[in-house]
């Protein structure tokens, strides 16, 4: 008599949960949030949700880039920061240069990225130290440009545009930052730099040895996280209205938490924009989940960095398994 084999093998149920995890915890965890609270049961609610999420889920597709190809941006908070402050002072109250400061603001994150990039790819510097010692030089600059202040007016329309409600429901931009991770999940897996991207992560030497442009890839993906920083830092100045020049300010470590999260690990080749996505909305579910139960700041941080610890450690036990 033979052995009947497993309706599903044991590695299958491995690859299962390391792919989707997160979106198991984050089910789980809205689950225990609607218990608790009926206000997890009101679209509006999950919504606005959505659009407190959006500036550091907007700036998280970049670096989620960044991190497949086995590098990481800790200047992504500066350049929110900057690239608010920026916009804001450019648009000067007039709706009128609204355009203008779009585009100068979205070509400022960019040359960051692309310095940043070029700098790792032409001379081989830690990324984590060379956009370490970039964020503190952007925080500098903001300071020097807005002398220390709040400086700009945001232009009328600008908020509003952004804050408004599609069929009173869907905030616009818990929407941009829907439509930012669908292009950025279409550029992982559906083009050649994406894949490019896992096979750099993976191993750099062997991506070299087949021929693929370590550099250039390099370098788009950090003006990539640059472009993006830009845009987080506009969601944020539209959720806001507030040009304050320390915006960003830790900003950077809720990017890495909600990229952690989901999947995509410091040393590359694994996870993905969705995985971000899910991790993020974990981070922004558990916040508001202990806002409601009471607890004060403090609390919130422990839970944080509960989390975070608890995944990274279920990821690390499903690769040891793998």
């Amino acid at each position: 008599m033979s052995r009947r084999t497993p309706a599903w093998p044991a590695d299958e149920w491995l690859r299962f949960l390391d792919r989707f995890a997160i979106w198991i915890v984050l089910l789980l965890l809205l689950a225990v949030a609607a218990l608790l609270s009926d206000a997890f049961l009101r679209p509006n609610y999950l919504f606005n949700i959505l659009r407190q999420a959006a500036p550091v889920g907007i700036a998280a597709v970049g670096v989620t880039l960044v991190m497949i190809a086995g590098g990481v941006d800790l200047s992504v908070g500066a350049i929110i920061s900057l690239t608010a402050v920026v916009s804001a002072v450019l648009m000067e109250g007039d709706a009128a240069n609204i355009p203008y400061a779009v585009v100068v603001t979205l070509l400022v994150g960019t040359a960051i990225g692309l310095a940043n990039g070029m700098l790792i790819a032409f001379n081989r510097v830690s990324p984590f130290i060379l956009t370490l010692g970039m964020a503190i030089v952007i925080y500098g600059i903001t300071q020097i440009y807005s002398g220390g202040t709040a400086r700009g007016v945001v232009a009328p329309g600008f908020r509003e545009v952004f804050n408004t409600r599609i069929g009173g429901l869907v905030p616009v931009l818990a929407l941009a930052f829907a439509l930012v991770a669908v292009l950025g999940m279409f550029v992982q897996r559906a083009t050649r730099f994406g894949r490019s991207l896992y096979l750099i992560g993976s191993n750099a030497a062997a991506a070299r040895l087949a021929g693929l442009p370590i550099a250039r890839v390099t370098v788009t993906a950090y003006a990539i996280s640059g472009f993006c920083g830009a845009l987080g830092g506009m969601a944020l100045l539209a959720r806001s209205g507030v040009s304050s020049t320390f915006a960003g300010r830790g900003l950077e470590f809720d990017v890495l938490a909600a990229v952690v999260l989901g999947g995509t690990t410091f040393e590359g080749g694994r996870g993905g924009i969705d995985g971000t996505v899910a991790g993020l909305l974990v981070l922004v579910l558990a916040f508001n989940l202990v806002n409601i139960v009471g607890l004060d700041y403090n609390a919130q941080l422990m839970v944080k960095g509960a989390i975070i610890i608890a995944a990274s450690a279920l990821y690390a036990r499903l690769k040891v398994q793998r």
